[in-house]
């Protein structure tokens, strides 16, 4: 079996040696670097498994990398950084992580969570196959699951983060089913202490107003107080 590879974007020596060192042992291949510029330039070259991202690094934040560059190639990424309030660890997730971790932490967890993120996704992926395909229809959209093209009846068209196109995905998935948020926080292998909860409900928000719906009036992902979202239009597969 291939070793799956990791990139570690990470500004402190000691901490990327601490990280690729758990990693390795878990069977890993890793490649780590100290700014956004050697991130970037090993992106072009080869698209890892997986990413683990500082977001605060010498040449700049890594919020716009996460959202503009990691999110668009649709690579899971757990960020672990030292900035731990709530409001920063939304803002994270709303940008395209699929795990938040607040430093210090302990290496074998995040080998566990990179193992778990990974099963997750490779679960998700023969299932949509499986079932309608890579393109799906719903409502006034169209989306590629191949290339995380959005489009809308206008003609209009969006490259959907890994998060959101990840989300959607449980959506299409099961219409017409009422998701937990305990469901949709499983999705993203969150620990459900009550702060994901406010996360996985900007997650919702956020792939609301992409699909111009609204809380007050939905017409595509419909709230069920007390027991979470219910994904209400008919899918169809595209030939």
């Amino acid at each position: 079996m291939n070793q799956k590879l990791i990139y570690i974007l990470e500004d402190d020596a000691d901490v990327r040696a601490l990280y690729g060192r758990e990693l390795k042992a878990q069977k890993f291949e890793v490649q780590a670097f100290e700014t956004i510029k050697s991130f970037d330039a090993a992106l072009l070259a080869q698209t890892p498994a997986l990413c683990i991202l500082d977001l605060s690094l010498p040449d700049g934040d890594a919020l716009m990398l996460l959202r503009d560059t990691v999110g668009k190639l649709n690579i899971p990424t757990i960020v672990v950084s030292g900035r731990g309030a709530l409001g920063d660890r939304v803002l994270g997730l709303d940008f395209g992580a699929d795990d938040y971790l607040v430093k210090p932490v302990n290496t074998i967890e995040l080998a566990a969570r990179a193992r778990s993120l990974l099963r997750r996704v490779e679960k998700a992926q023969p299932r949509a196959n499986a079932s309608l395909g890579d393109k799906l229809k719903f409502g006034d959209w169209q989306v590629d699951f191949s290339t995380f093209e959005l489009s809308y009846k206008d003609g209009t068209s969006e490259i959907l983060s890994a998060a959101d196109a990840r989300l959607l995905k449980a959506f299409l998935g099961m219409p017409g089913k009422v998701l937990s948020r305990e469901q949709l926080m499983d999705l993203y292998d969150q620990d459900g202490d009550g702060s994901f909860d406010r996360s996985i409900d900007a997650q919702v928000s956020r792939l609301r107003k992409k699909l111009k719906d609204t809380a007050k009036n939905p017409k595509l992902i419909r709230t069920v107080y007390g027991a979470g979202y219910m994904f209400t239009p008919q899918v169809e597969a595209v030939s």
